[in-house]
């Protein structure tokens, strides 16, 4: 069992927390930290908001504030546990645009095995869609919550929606694009669970 502690701000990863307590398997999220969600621009001492003690395999940051985040990856450097910290911008975490878009990297045991990009199997008979499978899938749920809404249609339907349907279950913020590549996170999750479902069809 692997053991993943999670670092938020105001309920702000209340949705993955869901996500992998559901979807997850192997997983246990040991301890949660639930920081306010209104503060100072600047935090001049950080170190006063982690004045508890934490140990695990894994640390998911759903921290906005950066000076939270800086000072929660130099914890995580000092006791060696990997931190992701999806969205942000951190040279100690690791950042995927999206939580869906988490490559396979080494050192995330079994959070890194179910959750990051994901992968489906299909089944189709007489070009319908009759099952889909996760393999791997975004812990905001999205990739199997889709499911319902692809099976019975024609592959090529299928395709031509999951975008738009994973964009409606997504958790990203759709105001929230990236000013330098001008990529929103909602966008990023449609493309990833469309690749992938015709990857699994292709396959």
């Amino acid at each position: 069992m692997d053991e993943i502690i999670v670092f938020q701000q105001a309920g702000s990863g209340d949705v993955k927390v869901n996500g992998i307590r559901q979807y997850g398997r192997d997983l246990i999220i040991s301890r949660i930290f639930d920081l306010p969600g209104c503060l100072p621009d600047f935090i001049d001492d950080p170190a006063a908001y982690f004045q508890e003690d934490f140990s695990g395999d894994l640390v998911i940051s759903f921290l906005s504030h950066p000076d939270l985040l800086d000072y929660l990856a130099l914890l995580c450097r000092q006791k060696n546990i990997p931190l992701i910290a999806s969205g942000k911008k951190n040279g100690s975490a690791i950042t995927p645009f999206t939580c869906c878009s988490l490559g396979r990297l080494p050192g995330l045991g079994r959070y890194g095995e179910q959750f990051g990009v994901p992968e489906y199997e299909v089944d189709v008979r007489e070009n319908v869609i009759t099952a889909i499978r996760v393999k791997r899938g975004a812990s905001c749920g999205a990739s199997w919550e889709v499911i319902p809404r692809l099976v019975g249609l024609p592959t090529a339907e299928a395709l031509a929606c999951i975008a738009r349907e994973v964009q409606y279950l997504c958790a990203a913020d759709p105001s929230n694009f990236d000013p330098i590549t001008g990529k929103s996170a909602l966008h990023v999750a449609g493309k990833v669970h469309a690749a992938a479902l015709e990857k699994a069809l292709s396959g």
